[in-house]
Parts: structure tokens; C-alpha cells; sequence
């Protein structure tokens, strides 16, 4: 339980329904669907729709997603709502023109979006209003407009520089990043919402939609073609999981990260975590070693699921139990390996829980601050940079080819206990992820925190050589980590943001939501 006498925020307590998430004005349409008999996935896709225009260096249509949820007395499901490189894509061109890495602001890295699909198969098949119903709130913003709140304000003027051409004319205000209070608008984006409330997805993945999104890509080097966004599909697949103490981490698949928190966790089991200051150095020095290992695993081995075959051998305990044992408790490691994949922010999370208790748990990004930079011609879609996900790598799995999905950074968490789904979470922050839901994790079972408390509290995470480690921490924590041989940093953002719903026993909800971000937890 929090101290009143100092700054923060209390847990929010309802009993009908509830929605966490980064942006009030996305949170309260949540509600509001909620309200008019909608579900909780209605209520989560209105939201986060709603968010790419809220946030929208952090995500939009031109994006992916991953969603995870359960219905009332079922188990949970996953969907994969990222897209796949076009088909021509390859590699091998890339090395031939002297690139290491997919250059990022390019057409190379967009690779087909695939959340508008995933939120219209969903809309159609869980949720319960329909398309039209669950995007006017997003429609009527981009109309309209939304006033640009602090966070945001901060991280557009941080990402502006990557824009490009038409991208530049979409999401500049007389070339500039708007300010606090300023108001954005994407009519563009409104009439590709309308198209799509009208006739679903084939609107967008077909038509004249679709043409504008190709001929841009094009004209730029790309090579997309309309067949590689016709064939755009989600897909449903099975949820990973781990337990540390008595809960269970669901995770999704490959190609997302989500094994990865499942083995840091796996890996921390093999220290009495409880037992040490929760934001002293040695807590944060074995988590920093425990992530270096799990880590490197995952630049190895995560991969579209069609290409990889090391998911077992990531969670399986002899695996967590070897890593464990080259942990030095007095002494840093060198960094296992550099991460495949620049740290970066971007990206949006709500969780939903209604009245009959279905829960949803959904992330949605453009990868990169603005993504690739680059917007279509006549609409101003945002497209993401997921393709730089990819290796150039020869042989690797991970290795960029036509028709794959690259590895992805976000991840849907849940929690489980006893066989019952309590917590839908999420942590943004691109490749923090895993840890933060690792750290998530043992703030509430090893050191009995409140959700909200869980959030608030400081972050440290080791990133390819340096040690960041939030103002939250005490300068004597900083130079203990120091002294061990980290090289310690603070960082220049906080450490992602996170959102969270638990059902209680009792059936009451209480949602948390992270004071890094604009948002809130509100139900009613």
C-alpha cells in the first residue's frame, strides 16, 4: 500500500469494467463502448485505433499487433496480427548493396501491416457490435482532432527528424512537432477508417487503399506489390507460458519475444530474489545478468515460427538452470552478445476487462519513433519499420526473406493462478519488454506489491554494454553497480511504460496505470 504522504497514485477499484491504457481520451472510449454493450475486445480495439491518432509516433494503422484474451471460464488465446515482408524481399539483395542491417528509415524495412486485419477478423469474430461501431471513436478524433498531451509532445519532437515527404505534411504543424496543447488531426486516416467501418479489411488490403500504399512504397524502391497486402492474414496460435512462484506468465510465440521473459524468469528462479533490497544493486546486478543471457538467447533462436525451432529448448529448465550457474553475483559479464535490434519506445498498450470478465490483452506499434518515417501519398498511412526486425545474416532464421515475419520486440503478457486468468499486462519499451514483465513479475510475488506500486517503481535494465538505471535509484545503488563492473547509465527516457488489470477473487477489478505515460486506469 502506498505512503500518502508522498506523490503518486492509488490502484482504481470498479466492478463492472475497466480499461488501462496510455491516453485518457482512448481509455474513456474504451469505457464508453463498454457502456453500450460492447465487449472488452470491442472496447480494446476502439482504443487502440484510437491511440494512432492519440499517440501516433507510437502506432497506427500502418502498424502490427499481438492479442491475447479469455473468455469467461475458457483458457487464453493468442493472436498474430504482425505482417510479413513482401514477397520479393531478400537478404541477399541488401548485402549486395553494402547494407549490415535494414536500413531503418527505408522501404526495405516496411514490411506489410497487419493490425487493420487482425482487429477486423476480431471485431467479426469475438467481438460483439461491430466494425462500424468500434471505429467511429477513432474516425470522429481524426476528424476532429486531439489535443498532443506532454509525453507525446516530448517524444514527437524527439522522433520528427525521421519523417519524410508526405510523412512530413501528415504529422508537422508548419513543419515543426506540435506542442503541448496543440491539436492533431489525420483526415487522411479518417476516410480509411470510414472505408474500412464500411466494407472491412478488403478496403484497406485492396482498392484504391491499397493501390496508394503500393505505388508510395514503390516510388521509393520498395518492392511491395497489391498481392503482398491482399494476402495479409492474422493468424491464431497457441500461448506460450512459464510459472515463477505461484503464477503463471502467458506469453505469445515466436515471432514475438515473449519466451524471452519466460527464460529471464526461468533463470531468476535460481536466486532467492525475495530475500534482497528491491531496488538495491544486488537485485538489479542479477537481473542484468539473468537479461545479458536471455538476450543473447533470443537473438539466436526467435524467428517466424516457421523458422525457428528452439522454443522448447528456450523454456525448458535445464536451459534456465545452465545460464543461471555462469551468473557471477559479485561481478558483471561482459555484454553475452549485442542485441539484434536498436532500444526504442514506441509503441501502444491497452488491456480491457468487461462485466462477464473477458479479459484482453493488446499491443500495437510502428516499431521506431514514427516508424520508417515514410507515409502514402494520398491517405498519410504511417508505415512501420518491422522489416529492420530482420538479419542480414546469412543462414540465421531470423534472416530477412520474402513472405516471413520478422522477430517483434512487443508482447501481451497475462497472468495466471491456479488456473485462473487474473491479469491481463503489458510493458511497452521495445526490447526492455521482456525484463519489464520479468520485473513486473517479481515486484508482485517476491516483494508483495500493489500493481500500481509495481509500476512506479524504479527500473534498471542492461542494454548491449551499459547498465541504465532510472533516477529512482539512489546514487550509492549506482555506484555499487559500478563498482561491480556495469557500465552504469541514466537514461535519457524512463524505462518503458506499462498497464494492468487484476481480477480479484472477490470480482472485483483493479487497474493500474504507469505515471511514465499520459495515461490512466479507469472503470466504472
Amino acid at each position: 500500500m502506498r505512503d500518502f504522504h508522498y506523490p503518486g497514485r492509488s490502484p482504481v477499484l470498479s466492478s463492472e469494467g475497466m480499461c488501462a491504457t496510455s491516453h485518457p481520451l482512448a481509455a474513456q472510449a474504451a469505457l464508453d463502448i463498454l457502456k453500450r454493450g460492447g465487449n472488452a475486445m470491442d472496447a480494446a480495439i476502439a482504443g487502440a485505433v484510437l491511440l494512432g491518432i492519440c499517440e501516433p509516433q507510437m502506432t497506427g494503422i500502418g502498424g502490427d499487433c499481438f492479442v491475447l484474451w479469455s473468455e469467461p471460464g475458457k483458457d487464453i488465446r493468442a493472436l498474430n496480427g504482425s505482417g510479413r515482408a513482401p514477397a520479393a524481399a531478400n537478404a541477399a539483395d541488401l548485402r549486395a548493396k553494402g547494407e549490415t542491417a535494414v536500413p531503418l528509415h527505408s522501404p526495405y524495412a516496411v514490411t506489410v501491416p497487419g493490425a487493420i486485419d487482425a482487429f477486423c477478423h476480431l471485431a467479426g469474430t469475438v467481438g460483439k457490435i461491430g466494425l462500424d461501431a468500434v471505429l467511429a471513436p477513432a474516425i470522429h478524433y481524426a476528424e476532429t482532432g486531439v489535443p498532443v498531451a506532454p509525453r507525446v509532445a516530448f517524444d514527437w519532437a524527439d522522433d520528427a527528424a525521421v519523417l519524410q515527404g508526405k510523412a512530413r505534411e501528415a504529422f508537422l504543424l508548419n513543419g515543426k512537432a506540435p506542442t503541448v496543447g496543440q491539436t492533431f488531426s489525420a483526415p487522411g486516416q479518417a476516410e480509411v477508417l470510414r472505408r474500412i467501418a464500411k466494407n472491412g479489411r478488403d478496403a484497406f488490403y485492396t482498392g484504391e487503399i491499397a493501390e496508394d500504399m503500393v505505388a508510395s512504397l514503390r516510388a521509393l524502391g520498395g518492392v511491395h506489390t497489391l498481392d503482398d497486402f491482399a494476402a495479409t492474414e492474422c493468424e491464431e496460435t497457441a500461448p506460450v507460458s512459464g510459472s515463477y512462484a505461484d503464477v503463471d506468465l502467458v506469453e505469445h510465440p515466436p515471432n514475438g519475444q515473449g519466451a524471452t521473459a519466460i527464460l529471464l524468469l526461468n533463470i531468476l528462479k535460481h536466486f532467492d530474489i525475495a530475500a534482497m533490497e528491491p531496488f538495491g544493486a544486488l537485485r538489479a546486478h542479477i537481473e542484468a545478468e539473468a537479461a545479458k543471457l536471455a538476450y543473447d538467447a533470443r537473438n539466436r533462436f526467435i524467428a517466424d515460427a516457421h523458422h525457428t525451432s528452439k522454443l522448447e529448448y528456450m523454456l525448458a529448465p535445464e536451459t534456465a538452470a545452465r545460464l543461471a550457474a555462469l551468473i557471477d553475483p559479485k561481478k558483471a559479464m561482459a555484454a553475452a552478445a549485442p542485441l539484434t535490434e536498436a532500444i526504442h519506445r514506441d509503441t501502444i498498450y491497452i488491456t480491457v476487462v468487461d462485466r462477464d470478465r473477458m479479459a484482453v490483452s493488446l499491443i500495437y506499434s510502428i516499431f521506431h519513433g514514427f516508424g520508417s518515417g515514410i507515409a502514402s501519398d494520398k491517405f498519410g498511412i504511417l508505415f512501420q519499420n518491422r522489416g529492420a526486425g530482420f538479419t542480414l545474416a546469412e543462414g540465421h532464421p531470423n534472416e530477412m526473406k520474402g513472405g516471413k515475419r520478422p522477430m517483434h520486440t512487443i508482447i501481451p503478457g497475462m497472468l495466471r493462478e491456479n488456473g485462473r486468468v487474473t491479469t491481463p499486462f503489458g510493458v511497452m519499451g521495445g526490447a526492455y519488454q521482456p525484463n519489464g514483465h520479468a520485473r513486473f513479475v517479481t515486484n508482485l510475488t517476491d516483494f508483495g506489491m500493489d500493481m500500481q506500486s509495481a509500476m512506479d517503481a524504479p527500473r534498471s535494465f542492461s542494454d548491449n554494454g551499459t547498465m541504465n538505471v532510472e533516477k529512482g535509484y539512489s546514487d550509492a545503488v549506482r555506484q555499487e553497480l559500478a563498482d561491480m563492473g556495469h557500465k552504469v547509465a541514466v537514461p535519457s527516457d524512463p524505462l518503458g511504460g506499462s498497464q494492468a488489470i487484476r481480477i480479484r477473487e472477490d470480482g472485483v477489478l483493479e487497474g493500474a496505470s504507469d505515471p511514465r505515460k499520459d495515461g490512466c486506469a479507469i472503470g466504472y
